[in-house]
């Protein structure tokens, strides 16, 4: 089910690494390494800035790609390139001095923003606050949730100001008053090395545009994550059914159910794509990611259940979509498909 978005070399050296990956992040395993010598990095970097400028359709079929291969590195990927895409609304200087190192991939960024849109919202105060001086910025809080944030030069992040405005900004990881806490063990993607980060009277490095529309969740890159992850459980079963022919068309037609969810991610990309429409295709990317997963494991019976099978991880992986980055809408219509009810109308 592999597309053409990325070179096969690479294609091989991910998944070959995917097991490794999987345990000790892709710092380690030389999958971050084997996409910036690919060019990869650079495809998220406008070309002014020492990248290749790809559109927006192309940088989805790329993380669809790797996640196809390997989902801990395509998270590490998204996070990254959701940071490239804010640190291109700082200023000349700032720009010139980070893009074209993570293009090269001398440097790493990541991104830590779901306080503004998905986690501790229902606390009514703001997980992270920024105020302004007479010295500038400062920061204080708690960033949640934050992928490799051990292994990252810099961390874009989000805070509220006084009056409830959300303000973007790049830190500096070295920064006095940036607290990183150890990696959290997770059911699955316990490579990307996520945990939280503490700020205390952090001085930012820079200030960012904010993106337009404002910070959102569940956006085009979670889609084509969960499309790789359920295309990787498809070619499972389809080579299973090379030698069970009763498999041959439960392969056809969750095989075709992936590729309708492709094309709708390209249009998507390509035109646009409203918030209620995007959230209907996150959640049909959700379960198909789920249901594919699990008929990889069916197809693999007793082998598939024991840890460090592909179907095994495969499974623990896909649960990733119920949590991260899942808005209310997304949410319901999954539990209520868990739940064998009619969704909200």
């Amino acid at each position: 089910m592999t597309t053409a978005g990325a070179d096969s070399r690479l294609v091989e050296a991910l998944a070959a690494r995917a097991g490794r990956t999987a345990a000790v992040g892709p710092w380690d395993s030389g999958s971050l390494a084997a996409l910036a010598a690919a060019g990869t990095l650079g495809e998220f970097v406008p070309v002014a800035h020492g990248g290749a400028g790809a559109g927006e359709g192309r940088r989805l079929d790329l993380l669809a790609t790797v996640a196809e291969q390997c989902l801990t590195t395509a998270l590490v990927l998204s996070q990254w390139a959701a940071a490239v895409r804010l640190v291109e609304g700082a200023d000349d200087a700032v720009r010139a001095r980070e893009l074209p190192a993570l293009a090269r991939g001398d440097r790493f960024t990541t991104i830590g923003i779901s306080q503004l849109t998905t986690s501790r919202r229902h606390l009514g105060r703001a997980a992270v606050r920024a105020s302004r001086g007479v010295g500038g910025w400062r920061l204080d809080g708690e960033c949640p949730w934050v992928s490799g944030a051990d292994r990252a030069d810099t961390l874009v992040t989000g805070a509220l100001d006084a009056d409830g405005v959300p303000r973007f900004f790049l830190v500096d990881t070295a920064a006095p008053g940036v607290r990183i806490d150890p990696p959290l063990e997770l059911l699955a993607l316990s490579g990307s090395r996520t945990t939280t980060v503490g700020l205390a009277a952090v001085s930012p490095s820079a200030v960012l545009e904010a993106p337009p529309g404002g910070p959102r969740a569940g956006g085009l890159a979670t889609i084509a994550l969960a499309l790789g992850t359920a295309r990787a459980a498809v070619a499972m079963v389809t080579r299973e059914a090379d030698d069970r022919s009763e498999l041959s068309p439960v392969a056809a037609a969750l095989g075709a159910e992936a590729m309708a969810i492709g094309a709708e991610l390209a249009r998507a990309a390509e035109t646009g794509i409203g918030p209620e429409a995007r959230d209907a295709l996150r959640t049909r990317a959700t379960g198909l990611a789920l249901r594919a997963t699990q008929a990889a494991l069916t197809a693999a019976k007793g082998a598939g259940f024991v840890v460090g099978h592909p179907a095994e991880r495969l499974v623990r992986e896909a649960c990733f979509f119920l949590v991260w980055s899942c808005p209310p809408a997304v949410a319901g219509s999954v539990l209520c498909t868990l739940a064998g009810i009619a969704g909200p109308a």
